[in-house]
């Protein structure tokens, strides 16, 4: 297995006061794929980039980016990162190009107008290149960002919420300039609110709460094992108890006994052999139905249910 291109051990962060955002956090990032980090407000994901982009220095643990100790080789690991964080942050009175070009130069690379000017058309950005950015949309604004992000050709890109609060429009153009830069070889760590993209988009899922990760996988192995079917058969008429003959499968009565409803499996077949199994028994109990409507879970909903998981343990506790 080739050495991961971000590695990180025991991160922890305390801030002042004893709010612990980060607990002992173990995670490799593999050179080359989407990684998506995921978690409600707070979990401690804004907290962790900052701490491998050097906008916050932790309480403990290691960081290695490139093989390199982030902690006494931070200027050339950073040299190497790019970061869109949430955030607006530039002068507002300056010109577009003028920015960018700003960010290339900080991170001590030397001028190079063509790759300035094929950053800003890639994100439509080149008609724009003479505007005050304070005369720009919020979306271009947006934009400004990623290009400064862009400027020194990072070979690891964070996204911290990218499409947030952007139109439709500017969130498609956005996944294709990431598809683009996947496809260059550029490694790329987001977050998001929108799971659905994150389900798109990432080869690989962690999810972190309350300053841990509760979990990392390849996307696919996480529908696999924590997946779920649920179907919904409509009856009529309604019954006033589920069926003996549907005691081993995990049914319940909803709607006022005129919907059965089950949920179960694992994400490997098993759910929609058993909702055909529960359809043949309704027919020869003679139990009348209407309608079934199946669904297979989403990452959304698998995020859900682990962070309502968490809750259930800790009130447990």
């Amino acid at each position: 297995m080739t050495e991961p291109i971000l590695s990180l051990r025991g991160l922890e962060k305390t801030y002042k006061g004893g709010v612990q955002a980060l607990k002992g956090v173990d995670l490799d990032v593999r050179k080359g794929e989407i990684f998506a980090l995921l978690g409600p407000n707070g979990a401690g994901k804004t907290t962790l980039i900052g701490a491998v982009c050097g906008m916050v220095r932790p309480t403990g643990g290691t960081m290695h980016a490139f093989g390199l100790d982030v902690a006494t080789k931070w200027r050339e690991a950073r040299r190497r990162i790019g970061l869109v964080p949430q955030e607006l942050a530039f002068d507002m009175f300056d010109k577009v190009i003028r920015q960018v070009r700003y960010s290339r130069g900080m991170f001590g690379c030397s001028p190079d107008e063509a790759r300035i000017e094929e950053v800003l058309r890639a994100l439509s950005l080149w008609d724009k290149r003479d505007e005050q950015i304070r005369n720009l949309s919020g979306g271009m604004k947006r934009r400004v960002m990623i290009a400064k992000a862009l400027a020194h050709d990072p070979d690891l890109l964070f996204l911290d919420e990218p499409t947030a609060g952007v139109d439709v429009e500017l969130r498609r153009d956005m996944w294709q300039q990431i598809d683009a830069l996947r496809a260059r070889g550029v490694t790329i760590i987001l977050t998001t609110h929108y799971i659905e993209e994150a389900e798109e988009m990432a080869d690989r899922v962690g999810v972190i709460a309350k300053g841990e990760i509760l979990l990392v996988d390849d996307k696919d192995a996480i529908m696999a094992k924590l997946g779920r079917t649920e179907a919904h058969f409509t009856l009529n008429p309604p019954l006033a108890a589920v069926p003996a003959s549907l005691s081993d499968y995990p049914v319940h009565l909803d709607q006022d006994g005129s919907a059965l409803v089950y949920r179960g499996g694992d994400g490997s077949g098993k759910g929609k052999q058993e909702v055909a199994d529960i359809a043949r028994i309704l027919v020869q109990e003679n139990v009348a139905f209407t309608g079934i409507d199946t669904r297979e879970s989403s990452l959304e909903d698998i995020f859900v249910d682990l962070l309502h998981e968490r809750d259930d343990q800790e009130q447990a506790a």
